[in-house]
């Protein structure tokens, strides 16, 4: 009896090889894609939780050992209440904010300004954040309200960055141009970056939004925001290249 595979026709086992490889193999791109489609889901919202875990535990830590015993709910509970403290600065900041708007309240807010100008050095840094926080907070500023495109560090290359305001007082003043206030945000971190005096015709204004363009600027350019400009503007490149003085920047109106 002759048992050669060659002469009886029969598979060698290493024919069988790839066939019994192929399942396997798209058994491991699936698993492999479902992982990371786990992780996409759950990466995002895991480090949200944690971060704001955290904000939470710090600012308990901070003001709840401040209670009195007699006043702490968590001294007649068997366990710790997570936001308490932040509860208690927010209602203390309602509170504060209600006491200042009364008489009272302003005139205790102006003798205290007062003490703190005649200070040599914190009524530098006080009088600093104080306008820092009246920008920001304020209902009518337009400081990060307009995304900007400009060329940056040269012709050619271009940079985004957030308008903070209008340029006044001495250096609007030995320009020739009209020029603004625009923070140009490093990546990944864009609470540091430079503050350019820019001419604003010299801008290019974007149709994202400054959310949208914090997120590019903190992804480094891998989280896109699709383009919101009318269809009929999105075919044309409204930029040339860098070409000598040729070059196409469409003017935005003061507004």
């Amino acid at each position: 009896m002759n048992d050669d595979p060659s002469k009886t026709g029969a598979k060698k086992p290493a024919d069988e090889a790839p066939s019994r490889s192929r399942p396997s193999l798209a058994i491991r791109r699936h698993l492999r894609g479902y992982f990371f489609a786990g992780v996409l889901i759950t990466a995002p919202i895991g480090l949200t939780t944690y971060l704001a875990w955290l904000f939470i535990h710090w600012v308990d830590n901070q003001v709840t050992p401040l209670l009195p015993p007699v006043y702490n709910p968590e001294t007649y509970l068997p366990f710790s209440i997570p936001g308490l403290g932040l509860l208690i600065v927010c209602v203390g900041l309602t509170l504060i904010g209600a006491l200042t708007a009364g008489i009272l309240g302003r005139m205790l807010t102006r003798v205290s300004e007062n003490l703190l100008n005649r200070m040599p050095i914190i009524r530098g840094v006080y009088g600093s954040i104080k306008q820092i926080f009246e920008t920001v907070l304020s209902h009518k500023s337009e400081s990060f309200r307009e995304v900007v495109l400009f060329e940056y560090p040269r012709r050619g290359s271009w940079a985004m960055g957030f308008i903070t305001g209008r340029t006044e007082g001495e250096i609007q003043d030995l320009t020739a141009e009209e020029v603004v206030n625009v923070f140009l945000p490093t990546t990944p971190n864009p609470t540091s970056g430079y503050l350019l005096f820019l001419p604003r015709r010299e801008l290019v204004k974007l149709s994202m939004t400054v959310e949208e363009g914090i997120k590019m600027v903190v992804s480094g350019g891998i989280v896109t925001p699709p383009d919101r400009r009318p269809p009929e503007l999105r075919g044309k490149k409204l930029i040339a290249p860098a070409d000598g003085d040729k070059r196409t920047i469409p003017v935005e109106p003061e507004s």
